[in-house]
């Protein structure tokens, strides 16, 4: 995949509990290959202000609607042909991970598969 196409984002822990607010759910920061990029934080708290991308919390609702198990990792990208996205993996009460993107500004899951 060419690299120049996708953009992410790390949506470090304090973030994830800003965008959570009160929530309780366990959720740990994705760690990007490559990326040491301290600002990530930065711009994801503006799109989420400019109303470009939804709170984490509705994304993560509709993630446990569709598929049930615990949060692991969480990713905003920027792809060419998607816009912004989130991609979400869950570790299912059977021991699988599954890979769940979503538009990060409208929350339509995109694509559910096997990470």
């Amino acid at each position: 995949m060419n690299t120049h196409l996708i953009r992410r984002i790390a949506i470090p822990f304090s973030l994830a509990a800003l965008l959570l607010g009160a929530s309780a759910l366990g959720l740990s920061s994705s760690a990007l290959a490559g990326s040491h990029d301290h600002d990530d934080h930065v711009e994801a708290r503006a799109l989420l202000q400019r109303g470009e991308i939804l709170p984490l919390s509705r994304i993560l609702a509709v993630v446990q609607q569709r598929v049930p198990g615990d949060v692991v990792e969480v990713e905003l990208e920027h792809g060419k042909h998607h816009g912004w996205e989130y991609e979400v993996k869950v570790l299912t009460a059977q021991g699988r991970v599954r890979e769940v993107k979503l538009n990060a500004r409208t929350g339509e899951v995109r694509k559910v598969e096997d990470d």
